[in-house]
């Protein structure tokens, strides 16, 4: 069976009956099989994926399938799915079974998707190349010796090795876009808000967003029409109306876009990027689109701005894990303070006990002021600053990660080198606008290219339609 690119190429075939879901959910299954080295998948939900594709197709059949009819879908192991196990890729949560499925899932549910397996991710979410999950790292299927971007390693090389048509991952700080970019997928991060957050597994609660990965813009505007809008379990959803992003796809009004110059003058910018995204420039110039280049100052405060916000607010969210409530549970400690330092010393791996340390030093007495009350100052002015850039532009245009995927093990020695590495990424997460990262081909090793493109507060409807336009031109180089 050939790769499918879209869920418009798969519902023609099921249509038509020259393709059924059973059939196409085996195929699936085959690849999982064939590709387990690639480490992507914690758990493969056979039973009920094969339960959900003949209720599926029965509704097919009968004529009254939902809009994601047709789509096998992996979902990141920090979502919620009732009675299938989630565990943040931690041992912390090793075979935890939730009790009930997040709004993300429920909506997938309700328009006949089929959740085909829970995909590996750095633990808790925390880490940029899916190095520190419990269960090892998830390997790149363009080079097995190279990392698969974190932390939604696991739902990006599921959709480049073909194991499943989409995937859900959460963006914390990069978390959708670096791996889509590592592994040449489209990762889109909506607008914090646009997604309901319930029933994910928290990490950092004023930037955590769900968002997707597909291998078509088409498949990433239909599934924000059906994930978006508001929810009564998440006070942080807006309400605004959900457009219909499918609809805007073939918008291709002229746009102003602004290049942020520093980012492309950057040291630590690998050439092939930066020649790829010139040329990628002179492409959206030659659609008539405006493009100008623009200075931005504050770059150097991205990167500490955003780890100390994001690991106070992790030392508050996972304090729940103590040992008592649910999760790891040292059977040894003979005091209830033994036990909690003795479950969550076992529980927790290396990266996520480092920001839990830190996040509490930045928010304890004599440091909140210093550290964690200037990073909200700088978030602020940084929001400003775009604010006013989008007054005058509709889209900002940056590299996605400095480098292609570089090889596991090689930067584990070195956090500042693995944190440095989200500092083209971040900017969208500290101010909470849209964010999409789309494929610019290969380099001469075969990795993935790419650049990241962010619209004003619910604008994803200027991302996508852009993007598509791009790709639709640029699809020969792509492939």
């Amino acid at each position: 069976m050939k790769k499918y690119n879209s869920l418009a190429e798969i519902q023609a075939l099921l249509h038509t009956k020259q393709l059924d879901l059973p059939e196409l959910l085996n195929y699936y299954f085959k690849q999982i099989e064939t590709h387990q080295h690639l480490n992507v998948f914690n758990e493969v939900f056979f039973d009920s994926a094969k339960s959900r594709a003949a209720l599926v197709q029965d509704k097919i059949d009968k004529g009254t399938a939902g809009k994601l009819a047709g789509m096998v879908i992996g979902i990141k192991d920090m979502i919620l799915y009732k009675d299938h196990v989630t565990s943040a890729s931690s041992k912390m949560l090793k075979g935890f079974v939730s009790p009930y499925s997040s709004t993300v899932v429920e909506r997938l549910l309700k328009e006949d998707a089929i959740i085909i397996g829970s995909t590996n991710c750095d633990e808790f979410a925390m880490g940029g190349s899916n190095e520190t999950s419990y269960f090892g790292p998830v390997r790149n299927a363009a080079d097995t010796e190279r990392v698969a971007g974190g932390s939604s390693g696991g739902s990006a090389v599921a959709v480049q090795a073909d194991l499943c048509l989409a995937t859900l991952g959460t963006d914390t700080g990069g978390s959708v876009r670096q791996p889509a970019a590592f592994c040449g997928c489209i990762g889109l991060k909506p607008t914090y808000g646009r997604i309901s957050r319930y029933g994910v597994i928290a990490y950092a609660s004023s930037f955590d967003q769900v968002g997707t990965l597909t291998s078509s813009i088409a498949d990433a505007a239909l599934l924000m029409e059906v994930l978006a809008g508001a929810d009564d379990q998440d006070s942080t959803v807006s309400r605004l109306p959900v457009p219909a992003y499918t609809d805007g796809l073939a918008d291709s009004r002229p746009r102003k876009i602004a290049v942020l110059k520093e980012t492309l003058e950057s040291d630590a910018l690998d050439p092939e990027i930066r020649s790829s995204i010139l040329e990628a420039i002179d492409q959206f110039k030659a659609q008539g689109h405006t493009v100008e280049y623009v200075s931005f100052d504050l770059l150097d405060y991205l990167v500490p701005a955003y780890y100390i916000l994001t690991t106070a607010e992790a030392s508050s969210n996972l304090s729940r894990y103590d040992g008592v409530h649910y999760g790891y549970r040292n059977t040894e400690a003979k005091s209830l303070n033994e036990l909690y330092k003795k479950s969550r010393a076992e529980g927790f791996g290396e990266e996520v006990k480092k920001r839990i340390l830190l996040g509490t030093f930045v928010l304890s007495a004599g440091y909140y002021d210093a550290y964690y009350q200037k990073a909200q100052q700088v978030r602020r002015l940084l929001r400003d600053k775009i604010e006013l850039l989008f007054n005058e532009f509709d889209v900002i245009l940056s590299p996605v990660a400095p480098t292609p995927a570089y090889k596991i093990g090689e930067n584990t020695q070195d956090p500042l080198v693995m944190y440095m590495a989200d500092i083209f990424t971040v900017l969208a997460s500290l101010t909470g606008v849209p964010a999409i990262s789309i494929p610019l081909g290969n380099n001469v090793n075969g990795l993935p290219l790419s650049l990241q493109l962010m619209a004003k507060h619910f604008h994803e409807e200027v991302l996508l339609s852009l993007s598509n336009s791009f790709m639709d031109v640029t699809s020969a180089k792509v492939q």
